[in-house]
């Protein structure tokens, strides 16, 4: 089983047991949304791939989460987070396509997979660009598909008779890797700035910390 369907395994887990209830919430899906995106997924990236003609892609790694994107962007709160979402879908693919180009051309070389490179790179940039969990999930999704596009024209212009892959196989690792990076990150620093400016006030429930009284106030 490759990491992406790894990693959607213990997302529906979590939700299962209402652990990412909070990140549900603040990307406004259900629990049973969360879960039925999540099948679509994995079930979907199970399915044989669709080729039109110099483009081939797969229903979970492609269509389902490339359909969340649009469906969050729809739903997004701000004319500025739905274009900080876009810019930041648009910097990340640049990101992920400039790596693409840095990595060695022997990938045994390296001693980690390439596609997780590019997941944690994609999911990483997603984050700082997108800043809340539905933009980091956009930019970390729509970025690795914009870089996947963004070498397939180029080759294409250069005469090179490339299929393009969306989703397929590795790409799909990337896909799910980088989304749901960005969306952890989102989490886990937003929590800790949260608390970081909550105020540490405390409750006044003690008489002593009332010593004035107004005439009239019951005792």
């Amino acid at each position: 089983m490759s990491i992406g369907l790894i990693l959607l395994t213990i997302v529906s887990a979590l939700v299962l047991f209402g652990v990412a209830q909070r990140v549900l919430d603040k990307m406004q899906l259900s629990d049973r949304a969360a879960l039925l995106i999540a099948g679509a997924i994995f079930f979907g990236g199970l399915a044989p791939d669709i080729r039109l003609g110099p483009v081939s892609f797969n229903i979970g790694g492609f269509l389902v989460p490339v359909g969340v994107c649009i469906w969050l962007l729809i739903k997004t709160d701000t004319k500025k987070e739905f274009w900080r979402a876009i810019l930041g879908s648009v910097i990340t693919g640049g990101a992920v396509f400039l790596l693409g180009r840095l990595m060695p051309d022997e990938p045994e070389s390296i001693f980690i997979d390439p596609n997780y490179v590019y997941g944690l790179v994609g999911g990483i940039v997603a984050y700082l660009l997108g800043r809340s969990r539905r933009a980091a999930f956009i930019c970390g999704v729509l970025g690795v598909v914009l870089a996947d596009t963004a070498v397939a024209l180029i080759n294409w212009q250069g005469g090179i008779q490339q299929t393009l892959y969306l989703g397929v196989a590795g790409a799909m690792d990337v896909v799910v890797l980088s989304g749901l990076i960005g969306v952890l990150l989102a989490e886990f620093i937003g929590e800790i700035m949260e608390r970081m400016a909550r105020p540490h006030r405390r409750e006044n429930s003690d008489p002593v910390d009332t010593p004035v009284r107004r005439e009239g106030d019951k005792p």
